[in-house]
This record gives C-alpha cells, sequence and structure tokens, in this order.
C-alpha cells in the first residue's frame, strides 16, 4: 500500500517520464538536422518548440517536488524493469516499471508534445 496520493505520485511519474522524452527529441532533432530534407526548419522548430515545453513542465515538476519534500531515484534496471526509489517527505516506496510500459508511455507523451496539445485542451494524465 502506498502512502503516496495519486496526484503527488502522478507528478513523481513526471520527473522519470519529461528527461526521457527530452533525450528522445535532443536525438531526433540531431538525425533531423543531420538529414537531407529539402525542407528540414519546420521540422528543426516543431521539435524545439517541443522541447521548450517539455523543459519548462519538467522545471515545474522539479519546483514542486523540490517544495514537497519529494525525490525519485532509479535503483535497478535489468531488460523487463527499472525500478524507482520515491522519497516522499521521509517515507522510502520502491516502484518497479515494466520497461515497456515506460517506453509506451514515452510515446504517448512525445504525441501529445509534438501534436495532440495542439488540438482541444488534452492535457496528459500522468
Amino acid at each position: 500500500m502506498t502512502r503516496i496520493p495519486d496526484k503527488d505520485r502522478n507528478i513523481m511519474e513526471k520527473a522519470i517520464y519529461l528527461p526521457m522524452l527530452l533525450i528522445i527529441l535532443n536525438r531526433d532533432l540531431e538525425i533531423i538536422k543531420k538529414s537531407n530534407f529539402k525542407l528540414k526548419q519546420p521540422y528543426i522548430d516543431l521539435v524545439e518548440n517541443a522541447m521548450k515545453t517539455v523543459q519548462e513542465e519538467l522545471r515545474i515538476t522539479k519546483s514542486y517536488m523540490y517544495k514537497h519534500n519529494m525525490k525519485i531515484q532509479e535503483t535497478n534496471r535489468d531488460e523487463a524493469f527499472t525500478m524507482f526509489l520515491f522519497l516522499y517527505k521521509g517515507y522510502e516506496e520502491y516502484h518497479n516499471y515494466f520497461n515497456p510500459r515506460l517506453r509506451n508511455r514515452v510515446q504517448e507523451l512525445l504525441e501529445y508534445y509534438l501534436f495532440k496539445r495542439f488540438m482541444l485542451d488534452d492535457s496528459p494524465t500522468t
């Protein structure tokens, strides 16, 4: 049984997903820059805009976590699972995440930050 309320756990999970998303966006940006697209600037602008938005969201998330005495650390990783230690107001909890689930969630966030956020206010539920 977890002592972490859903709202705070969701914020802590953002601290897992958003840095992963930034890594993906950064790698993709480098690939786009090296590609031989005829008109690559719109793609670069799209990815850079998404990165700025994700960085701002991560800044807000980290600030909230700092103010509320919350930390997260990756403790173990293998082919199937990644374990994180959640430190929440003096409590320690270990949470195991299935690696394909991490990848799928990052993909959902990638879709959101690249184009779905411009549609109706469809904020991601993390």
